[in-house]
């Protein structure tokens, strides 16, 4: 995940442009007028969809985006073009097209459940024109992309000459073009280098019953061959995901809890892209994606995922290295305030954590128990100089930060190089703040930033200094 921080790649977006619509509320009687639910609604919110909710996605994980697609000369269109600059996306080969409708699809949550939907839009496919002009739009922007995506909603956009020509563009700048592909045949979208259809989808596309690894390989290698892919993918819901270049590979997933699956394959391709665009190879970018998915699928509607929420994910399933898990001040704070945003408790405490003893893990237990999220703050060599002698620490700063990152109870640690932690905790407030129990009626450093106080006795004859005693007298054992 490292790799990640602070990348931003350049992805050109093509495809089927949508507002989501959700009407929330609460359903409490049944109309007198009709056997249907009446829901009072109490609040109205719009986000991108189709290919938008690509994009949305693409902006969420870092890339820079343009976009290229069709929209109509009307409310809708120009409310889709307000949400897009308000991402940073170039709008440049944004199309109007007269006589067409913006899609607009509107949902009705009552208690988190989609109860109804209704949709507003245009579904023949574009005119002569507004694929001379897409096509003339990906030939002048294409050398200043990294990766191209096709977002097929079936909506018109991506038709059979503007995919041909997108991906014979994108092959002659040695571009790689992944398409999340619409209907029965996926001819028109040939020289792709993968396309991203469900079981389902791939089912009704080969007319191979996906039952099992055999039939499964079957619908792969004939997708490959008609469509002369570089690699075959087939997402799998729960099961994760399934390629094949030169063999067959499957890649599981686990979501903790499903709440809705609107946008995953939106997710799985925008995350699969990123990752591709960072250089990474496709055995690489697939538990990626799938990590991203699990993600998004916890949540209601169409959404997106940040890396920090595939770190957090990872973490969960014990999937991450120990890097991930050391912050710089600047993404700490940020971190900090998305997870009091989601409603976590977060706890802080610091230490030098020299030589790690069973004295520092129980204190650290003991602190995580307090909330949800413990960051650790880190004293730097320099500073451990300064507070404990020129002979120490023991241990380098880099060393000391990853093995407590490895620490179960530790979800984030931070090193901090002044006298003490007051900016930075001054940065994170956390909800808790911890002390070992000899700070017992004294002053706390940068208490006045967080919620909560609390001390926490050590355990008695383990400390660093003591082991260091012991090694010198040869009195380990």
């Amino acid at each position: 995940m490292s790799l990640f921080q602070n990348a931003h790649p350049r992805i050109l977006v093509i495809g089927d442009l949508m507002i989501d619509h959700y009407l929330w509320g609460g359903c409490e009687r049944i109309s007198p007028e009709a056997p249907v639910q009446v829901v009072d609604i109490s609040r109205e919110t719009m986000v991108l969809g189709g290919a938008g909710n690509v994009i949305h996605n693409l902006v969420a994980l870092g890339a820079h985006v343009s976009v290229a697609g069709v929209i109509g000369d009307d409310e809708n269109g120009k409310e889709l073009r307000v949400m897009l600059f308000s991402l940073g996306v170039s709008c440049e080969g944004l199309i109007m097209q007269e006589g067409r409708k913006t899609s607009k699809k509107s949902r009705i949550i009552a208690s988190n459940q989609q109860i109804l939907r209704y949709d507003k839009e245009s579904k023949e496919a574009i005119n002569t024109n507004s694929e001379k002009i897409i096509a003339a739009y990906v030939l002048d922007v294409i050398d200043s992309c990294d990766m191209v995506i096709l977002s097929d909603y079936g909506k018109g956009v991506i038709t059979e000459t503007v995919a041909q020509d997108v991906i014979g563009v994108a092959r002659i700048a040695g571009k790689k073009v992944l398409v999340d592909p619409k209907g029965k045949d996926y001819r028109k979208y040939k020289g792709a280098y993968l396309l991203t259809p469900n079981k389902k989808e791939a089912s009704e596309a080969t007319s191979i019953a996906i039952c099992d690894d055999d039939s499964l390989r079957q619908a792969l290698l004939s997708l490959k061959k008609t469509c002369e892919l570089e690699c075959s993918m087939i997402t799998l819901s729960e099961d994760g995901i399934a390629i094949y270049d030169d063999s067959m590979r499957r890649f599981p997933t686990v979501a903790k809890e499903v709440f809705d699956v609107t946008g995953a394959g939106d997710t799985v391709i925008a995350s699969l892209s990123f990752a591709l665009s960072m250089g990474l190879g496709i055995d690489e970018a697939a538990p990626f994606a799938n990590h991203a998915a699990a993600v998004v699928v916890g949540k209601i509607g169409s959404a997106t995922v940040t890396l920090d929420e595939i770190s957090a994910y990872e973490s969960s399933l014990h999937q991450s290295t120990s890097d991930v898990h050391i912050k710089s001040h600047d993404e700490i704070a940020i971190i900090a305030q998305r997870l009091k945003k989601e409603g976590k408790t977060v706890v802080f405490t610091n230490g030098c954590f020299d030589i790690l003893h069973v004295g520092h893990v129980k204190y650290l237990q003991e602190a995580k128990s307090y909330g949800d999220v413990l960051i650790v703050g880190l004293n730097t060599d320099d500073s451990v100089r300064v507070l404990k002698g020129p002979t120490r620490p023991v241990n380098l700063e880099a060393d000391r930060a990853y093995i407590l990152a490895a620490l179960e109870a530790v979800d984030y640690v931070v090193l901090f190089g002044d006298e003490t932690p007051y900016k930075l905790i001054k940065s994170i407030a956390p909800d808790i703040l911890v002390k070992g129990g000899d700070y017992e009626g004294k002053s706390v450093v940068g208490a006045e930033f967080a919620r909560e106080l609390r001390l926490v006795t050590f355990v008695d004859g383990k400390s660093t200094t003591a082991t260091i005693e012991r090694i010198n007298k040869g009195t380990i054992c």
